[in-house]
C-alpha cells in the first residue's frame, strides 16, 4: 500500500513539458540564426567540437533529475506493517449503470459522470463501512468486491465507462442478482444496495423478482435517479467532439428519459427509498443520515498501521541524474568523437 505525503507537489510536474517546449523553440531559433550566419560546412569548420546531440542528452538528464526530485518532495510511503482491526459498519454495494443512455447530457456533465460523483461523495462520508462496486448495462460485471479500501474503490469507480461492457441495454435485475453474491457474512443484518441509474430498465418483470429475492436475503435496495424526465438525446463523440446523435432503426433521434416510476417501485419493494440525484449535496446528506440510522455489524479488517518514507531513494536518483547533467559537456568528448556514433563528419 502506497501513500503520498505531499500530493500538491505533483503539480510541479507541469514544469517538465514547459521546459521541453522552451528547449525545442530555442533550438529552432538557434538553427535558423546559424543558417543566416553561415553554411553548414563552414559552421563545422568554425566549431569542429560542437555536438549535435549533447544538448538533447543534457536536457533528458535534467528532466529525469527534476522528475525524481519532485517525486521525492511528494514523499511516497510504503505500508510495512499489516494489522487486523475491529470495525463496525454496514456492507454497501453500489451498482452503477454504464449503458449508453448514461451519456445523455441532461444533467451536467452527463449522467454517468454525475453517477460517479455521487458514489464518490457517498464514499467520502463513510467511516468504517465495507463497500463493493458493480457495473451493469445489458449484463452485470463485478468491478470491485467488498472491501474497506476506499482509495481503490475510487480508482475503480473513475475507470468505469460505457464501453466496458459489450452487451448494451439496461438489466437492473442482473445487477441485483450479482449484488446478492457480494454479502458473504451470514450474520450481517444490514446489507445495502444502491442502484444508480436513469431507470431505463429492459427487464422490469424479472427485476421485481430479483428485488423480492434480495429482500429475502436481508438486502435493502435504494435507488438513485440521474437524468431528467423530459429526456435528452445520446451524443456519439470522437475525441470529445459530438459527431452525431444516436438514432433508432427508423432513423429517428433517440430521446432517453429518466424513469422515476421504475426506480421508485424497485426501492419501495426493496424496503429502501428512491433518491433524486440531481442535487448531489442533498442526496449525499440524506444517504448519510439513513446509513447512520442502521445498526452496525462488527467485523475484522486488515489495514496498514505503519508506513516508511521512501523519498531518499528518489532523492538519490535525482542527484545522480543532476550530477550527470553537470559533468556532461556541450561539446564533443575525445572518446565519443572517436566512436563517431552519429556518423558526424569532420571538415578540414
Amino acid at each position: 500500500m502506497i501513500q503520498f505525503d505531499e500530493k500538491i507537489f505533483f503539480y510541479l510536474l507541469a514544469i517538465l513539458p514547459v521546459m521541453v517546449l522552451v528547449f525545442v523553440s530555442l533550438q529552432y531559433w538557434k538553427n535558423r540564426k546559424q543558417k543566416q550566419f553561415a553554411e553548414k560546412k563552414l559552421l563545422k569548420r568554425l566549431a569542429p567540437n560542437r555536438s549535435i546531440f549533447k544538448s538533447t542528452l543534457k536536457l533528458i538528464l535534467l528532466l529525469l533529475g527534476l522528475f525524481f526530485l519532485i517525486i521525492a518532495l511528494v514523499n511516497p510511503k510504503i505500508g510495512t506493517k499489516l494489522e487486523t482491526v475491529k470495525r463496525e459498519g454496514v456492507d454497501i454495494v453500489f451498482a452503477v449503470d454504464v449503458s449508453k443512455s448514461m451519456l445523455a447530457e441532461d444533467i451536467a456533465p452527463n449522467r454517468l459522470e454525475k453517477a460517479k460523483r455521487l458514489v464518490s461523495e457517498i464514499i467520502n462520508q463513510l467511516a468504517s463501512d465495507r463497500i463493493g462496486i458493480i457495473a451493469f448495462a445489458g449484463q452485470a460485471y463485478p468491478q470491485l468486491p467488498i472491501t474497506t479500501d476506499y482509495g481503490a474503490a475510487k480508482m475503480f469507480l473513475q475507470a468505469m465507462n460505457t464501453d466496458m461492457l459489450s452487451s448494451q441495454g439496461t438489466a437492473i435485475n442482473a445487477a441485483i442478482e450479482l449484488a446478492s453474491t457480494y454479502y458473504d457474512d451470514a450474520e450481517q443484518t444490514n446489507r445495502v444496495l444502491f442502484v444508480i441509474s436513469d431507470g431505463e430498465d429492459h427487464s422490469e418483470s424479472s427485476t421485481l423478482d430479483a428485488v423480492e429475492q434480495a429482500v429475502e436475503n436481508g438486502i435493502r435496495i435504494f435507488t438513485i435517479g440521474v437524468g431528467k424526465a423530459k429526456g435528452a438525446p445520446i451524443p456519439i463523440k470522437r475525441n470529445g467532439v459530438v459527431e452525431s446523435l444516436k438514432k433508432d432503426a427508423n432513423g429517428e433521434v433517440v430521446i432517453t428519459k429518466l424513469n422515476e416510476t421504475v426506480l421508485s417501485e424497485i426501492a419501495s419493494k426493496g424496503n429502501g427509498e428512491y433518491i433524486d440525484g440531481t442535487n448531489t449535496e442533498a442526496a449525499v446528506e440524506y444517504i448519510k443520515e439513513e446509513l447512520n440510522k442502521m445498526d452496525k455489524k462488527e467485523f475484522e479488517a486488515k489495514q496498514f498501521a505503519e508506513y516508511k518514507d521512501q523519498f531518499q531513494w528518489f532523492l538519490g536518483i535525482a542527484l545522480f541524474f543532476l550530477f550527470l547533467d553537470i559533468f556532461v559537456l556541450d561539446r564533443k568528448t575525445r572518446w565519443l568523437k572517436k566512436l563517431n556514433l552519429f556518423n558526424e563528419q569532420d571538415y578540414e
